[in-house]
């Protein structure tokens, strides 16, 4: 079994930990490349995916900035269609209303759809607590489980997992062994839960969007688990963050060509439904009750923040996470939270207002900018990991090392004289640990960079000290220039200093 699942202390323990998990980083890669690989081609074959993503982030960035309208709008057509709406500004309290809908109902067992906001609030812990099973029916969300591990991908939730890892999980529920074929053991689980699906009291779903002219909300799914869940058993709990507003239905039709395609690579996912309100008396199946729990949990925190609020923009499609470099070598258990990859180090911070309380999570990243490029609503994540780094730092909760080392940095840079004795002693020193032009030596801060790579020695002369014989080189050269030349240059250089370095804005 993967060891990523332990979650001791730092993200760098943790990734520690899963870059030594052979069978997490073939899993992740392997699935990670696909999805990359499948984005791509089913982005390129649409055309024009730009000019969809920019349409997707106006979108979002009107309904987040509206949401207190679109939200109450959503409510009031919800409850005209016989929802009970109700909203909850902490998980305790979002944890407390779904707890006594089961106790209400007496409920024994619950099936439940995947959804990040329930693993967000632990719900199904809670929900064991006071006697009442809660039984995962998405495959990857069941296998996890099994394996009593949390999901390490949005998406994909066993992502972690090869087939023989899973093989092993199922044949330890089916007391027999089942042969580490996909059909075969798909097959195991659909069996297992098409009684559990007949016997349940309650459906508890996700919302991937709800849309607010019509109170309805909507489901992506790929399995078909989402539509039993939310039709057979008799009562329909479905939890959203408060963010998965969008205004019409003309905007869905926006999103079902992004979040697909930027998750899957699928044009359109196998069962997009549009629940709107429970079983009406000429309807052949559905919920005779249904309750939404509207969660905050912190999400209010980003309103009105320059620096956060495009946070809110994210439809939880993945795309991030196949993305960044950081992600596909070390897994989603390594962020430590519900929420993993760029999005989970920038979001699972942000949901808490207390800088104190911030992990290191945000430091789990290149800042490359793979995530904003691939995000189908531009979020810009490289620049919020840098604002969060920023802030915890100003809050008096950076690390001491380093902003030591940071001021130290900064003496030296303050003066060219304490800046060349230190790269003289470095030269120096360096003798002493150099072998074949780098330093190779594991101690202190070289400890992370040289157990995989070496450390450049060093030059004996330093650009500063080469640059008088430079200096005269180019005087030189210049001497024999054509005089023809030589002026237009000079003429330009003149033309630029009286401009005031205007033309910078150009490419050389």
């Amino acid at each position: 079994m993967s060891t990523a699942s332990t979650k001791p202390g730092t993200v760098k323990e943790r990734a520690g930990l899963a870059l030594n998990d052979e069978f997490l980083r073939k899993a992740v890669k392997f699935t990670t490349e696909r999805l990359r690989s499948g984005k791509k081609a089913a982005s390129e074959e649409h055309g024009n995916w730009d000019d969809w993503r920019e349409r997707g982030r106006q979108i979002r960035l009107h309904t987040i900035a509206h949401l207190d309208y679109y939200l109450n709008l959503f409510a009031d057509n919800a409850r005209a269609n016989g929802v009970n709406v109700h909203f909850a500004e902490t998980d305790v309290e979002a944890v407390k209303i779904a707890l006594a809908i089961a106790e209400r109902k007496q409920a024994k067992s619950v099936v439940k759809s995947k959804s990040m906001v329930t693993e967000e609030l632990h719900l199904n812990h809670a929900l064991e607590k006071i006697g009442v099973e809660a039984i995962e029916t998405d495959l990857g969300e069941y296998i996890i489980q099994l394996a009593g591990e949390t999901p390490s991908h949005i998406i994909i939730p066993a992502i972690h997992k090869n087939r023989y890892q899973i093989a092993d999980l199922l044949s330890a529920e089916a007391g027999e062994t089942l042969a580490p074929d996909t059909q075969i053991l798909a097959g195991f689980v659909r069996k297992k839960l098409r009684e559990k699906f007949l016997e349940a009291d309650i459906g508890m779903t996700g919302c991937n969007f709800a849309i607010a002219e019509t109170g309805s909300m909507v489901l992506f799914e790929n399995e078909g688990n989402a539509r039993m869940v939310s039709t057979v058993p008799k009562t329909q709990i479905t939890l959203m963050g408060m963010e998965r507003i969008i205004p019409s239905f003309e905007d869905l039709e926006v999103m079902a060509t992004l979040l697909p395609r930027s998750a899957t690579g699928q044009k359109l996912t196998v069962y997009m439904s549009g629940i709107t309100g429970p079983r009406r008396t000429e309807d052949a199946d559905g919920p005779d009750e249904m309750h939404i729990i509207i969660v905050d949990n912190g999400r209010s925190n980003q309103l009105g923040d320059p620096e956060f609020q495009e946070l809110l923009n994210c439809i939880r499609c993945g795309a991030c996470l196949n993305a960044c470099p950081v992600y596909r070598h070390i897994g989603g258990h390594a962020y430590g939270g519900t929420y993993s990859g760029p999005i989970g180090a920038v979001l699972t911070p942000a949901l808490k207002k207390d800088e104190s309380q911030w992990d290191d999570i945000a430091n789990a990243s290149s800042l490359c900018g793979a995530c904003y490029e691939a995000c189908p609503v531009k979020i810009p994540l490289h620049d919020m990991l840098v604002y969060l780094r920023r802030r915890k730092v100003e809050s008096g909760n950076g690390n001491l090392l380093e902003s030591v080392g940071m001021k130290g940095f900064s003496t030296l840079l303050g003066g060219s004289k304490r800046m060349r004795g230190v790269i003289r002693l470095g030269q120096l020193g360096q003798k002493l640990v150099e072998r074949d032009g780098g330093i190779r030596i594991k101690l202190g801060p070289l400890k992370g960079w040289n157990t995989y790579r070496v450390t450049p020695s060093l030059p004996k002369q330093s650009f500063r000290d080469r640059w008088s014989t430079i200096q005269k080189e180019t005087q030189a050269e210049g001497a024999t220039l054509d005089p023809a030349l030589k002026a237009r240059m000079e003429a330009v250089v003149a033309e630029r200093k009286q401009g005031g370095g205007s033309s910078h804005g150009g490419h050389a």
